[in-house]
């Protein structure tokens, strides 16, 4: 059965005009059914011609940007808590919004719970390393601080999904520190290192942050906070690297020439790292396929939320989730959730 996505239509610096168009091309180029979450009349207006596999969901409030994560409780009829609901109720298989990163925390930890044996969520996102294959990144902000009951869940929790979403077997797991000896970095580094060489996994070390880019693992674990520093630094000099090269471009008629003919070159270096490309970061650990795309993405970065939300769910990701938790032993989950909270956004 194909999948039905359901969409937070207004969520993000540019909903609901840039998420519809992206909604509306993921309908029309995909295979499933996507229902778009959002005040009705200003939807309609960003529609041009309905798709037969559109459905449009009405939802009368909006949990902006700039709410507290209070706003879950208070706006119940909010499009987040709507599409929440539609995916609690079995009447959407996934959920994708680029609207305020803790409130869908808040809310999918309040209306979906967490996977029995999960301790914290986690949001792991997958990027562009070098043309060898993409690399997951988690936690990338659901928790600024965690155990290593934590990290060595979130490492359980990327395997899975690089596995069967991503058709990579026996995934290689790599720790971020400050070095690659096994004594390096601090005494969370520490413990979860030697906790992941007894885990089973494909354990390669330590690693470090400059190593990520060069594929040396398909799952790179780290604490929230130091996660979300990273993936916003590496965005950051990638815009910087192509404005640079922009302006390089411009500067004589020679290196003009010189860019008209890498151009094609460029434009394939320029999608591997971009965040559109992939769609966003997937809530790992929440009873429900949830992916959160970036405050800023544009119609491209839905749609590829949109497809990543599918395929989890073709993939049979949340299923594969379940069987790991089943394996967790109950001390490790009993030590993990002594410091449990919601988890905190850290971005």
């Amino acid at each position: 059965m194909a999948p039905r996505v359901a969409v937070d239509a207004m969520g993000g610096d540019h909903g609901p005009a840039e998420v519809v168009k992206g909604a509306l091309l993921a309908a029309r180029r995909l295979e499933g059914e996507v229902l778009l979450i959002g005040r009705t009349e200003e939807v309609r207006t960003e529609v041009d011609d309905m798709p037969a596999n559109v459905t449009l969901v009405d939802a009368r409030d909006v949990i902006d940007m700039a709410d507290k994560i209070d706003a879950v409780k208070a706006k119940p009829e909010a499009s987040i808590n709507v599409g929440m609901n539609l995916v609690k109720q079995g009447e959407a298989d996934a959920f994708v919004t680029a609207g305020n990163t803790g409130a869908t925390l808040a809310a999918a930890l309040l209306r979906l719970g967490r996977i029995p044996g999960i301790a914290r969520p986690a949001l792991g996102m997958v990027v562009a390393t070098s043309d060898r294959g993409p690399t997951m990144i988690l936690d990338v902000g659901a928790n600024a601080d965690s155990r290593p009951a934590h990290l060595i869940q979130y490492a359980h929790m990327g395997a899975a999904v690089m596995e069967f979403s991503h058709g990579i077997s026996s995934p290689r797991i790599g720790l971020v520190s400050i070095g690659e000896e096994d004594s390096k970095g601090n005494q969370l580094i520490i413990e979860v290192n030697t906790a992941l060489r007894a885990s089973g996994l494909n354990f390669v070390g330590n690693i470090e942050a400059g190593q990520i880019p060069h594929h040396v693992a398909d799952v790179a674990v780290m604490d929230g906070f130091t996660g979300n520093i990273f993936i916003k630094t590496v965005e950051g000099v990638a815009e910087l690297f192509f404005d640079e090269l922009r302006r390089a471009v411009k500067l004589t008629p020679w290196n003009l020439v010189a860019g008209m003919l890498l151009r094609p070159e460029l434009r394939k270096a320029q999608r591997r790292l971009d965040y559109a490309e992939y769609g966003g970061a997937q809530l790992l650990g929440v009873d429900g396929v949830v992916f959160i795309s970036h405050g800023r993405s544009d119609a491209r970065a839905i749609m590829g939320g949109i497809r990543a939300a599918g395929e989890a769910v073709e993939n049979g990701v949340l299923a594969h989730m379940h069987e790991i938790a089943e394996r967790f032993p109950a001390r490790g989950l009993a030590d993990a959730s002594a410091a449990n909270g919601n988890g905190e956004d850290s971005g």
